[in-house]
This record gives C-alpha cells, sequence and structure tokens, in this order.
C-alpha cells in the first residue's frame, strides 16, 4: 500500500496535523485518502513537560498524559488513521516521486511525507542530511537544529513542523504549524482551492 500522507512523529504537531488530516475524511477530495502517523514518542519533549498556560488545557496538565489522550483522540473520532506503534525511522529517500521510508521494523511508501520531530541532535534519519541547518529561533547555547523550509515545505512532497520546522518549543505553536501543514495538504487534495476544516454543530 502507498499512503497519500505519512506523519513521522507522535508529538503535538505531529498528532494535531493528523486530526485535521482526519476531520476531513467526509469531504469529496479525502474521502479516500490512506494517512498514516509514526507514533514514535520517546524522544518528545511533551514527556516532562507541564502545562499551565495553554488556552483549553487544565492548568497542570502533563505532557505525557496528553501524549496518551492524544492517540486515544486519533484514533476514537479518526480511526481509518493509522497509527504506527513501536518504530523508529531510519531513513527517507525519493523515488519516481514516491519517498520511501524505512524503519528499524519494516518499509513504508508514501506520496506525501511530514516530519513533525523534535529539534535536538542527532538527527539520525538518513537521506535529509542537506537539509539540516542551526534553528533560526531557539537559544544558540543549546544547538538545535530544524530542516530548511518555505513556510513548512521542504520540497514537492516532503514537509516538517513543529520545532523541526524552526518554530519556538510552544505547544500552541507546535499545535498550530501542524495545523498549517494539514490545511496546506487538504488544499493541495482540495484541487489548489485555499481549505480549512471546521466541525460545525
Amino acid at each position: 500500500m502507498i499512503f497519500d500522507a505519512l506523519i513521522i512523529g507522535g508529538g503535538v504537531s505531529g498528532m494535531q496535523c493528523a486530526l485535521v488530516l482526519g476531520s476531513a475524511k467526509n469531504k469529496p477530495y479525502a474521502v479516500h485518502k490512506k494517512i498514516a502517523i509514526i507514533m514514535h514518542q520517546r524522544t518528545s519533549h511533551l514527556e516532562n513537560a507541564l502545562f499551565n498556560n495553554v488556552l483549553g488545557l487544565e492548568p497542570k496538565t502533563l505532557g505525557k498524559d496528553l501524549l496518551i489522550s492524544g492517540k486515544e483522540h486519533l484514533s476514537t473520532l479518526y480511526p481509518d488513521i493509522t497509527q504506527i506503534e513501536n518504530e523508529k525511522v531510519l531513513s527517507i529517500r525519493e523515488l519516481n516521486s514516491i519517498f520511501c521510508i524505512e524503519t528499524n521494523k519494516k518499509s513504508y511508501q508514501s506520496k506525501i511525507v511530514i516530519l513533525a520531530l523534535n529539534y535536538s541532535k542527532p538527527f539520525l534519519i538518513k537521506g535529509l542530511d542537506g537539509f539540516i541547518i542551526p534553528h533560526q529561533k531557539a537559544n544558540p547555547g543549546k544547538d538545535r537544529i530544524q530542516l530548511k523550509n518555505d513556510d513548512h515545505l521542504i520540497k514537492e512532497g516532503l514537509y516538517c513542523c513543529g520545532t523541526i520546522a524552526g518554530c519556538r518549543s510552544q505547544f500552541a505553536i507546535a499545535a498550530g504549524s501542524g495545523a498549517s501543514v494539514a490545511t496546506d495538504i487538504l488544499t493541495l487534495w482540495n484541487g489548489n482551492n485555499p481549505t480549512k476544516i471546521h466541525d460545525k454543530l
């Protein structure tokens, strides 16, 4: 199977991207799209986060709890999105406009890939070395990295969101970045007609 979109990373930006893509499941341009997310979360900064400053979250919400509830939210509302657990991406390469993704366990193919990873070193995914630059908005003393991109687009079919896209490490910024990438992909699937998704009563 070739996925239409494969998200790599199960933190804030990756899950938010998946939720927005999933919410378009009944739209004619997205109804048959195959979407997956590789839920590697071991290096997510949410593991040790405490949130008191995010609109919509109860004060003292723990990031590690959000990692769990986010996966449940995604599987309950959008079960058609494939959640791939316990796999780490080792390499990405492009072949005839299809991205080939190798993990420690399997191989996948996708027309679109979204990298939703954190900005820490070392960055170990082979095939993306040429896109790595110093992070433009992080404290230089922290030695963080990002992927070269133009408004989340690295190259045709290859996107990034969250801190690896150059965003600051704030929950709302990372979530917004993931949502932005999702609406860009939905716009692409909708014949380049600007697209947004809102549930209504």
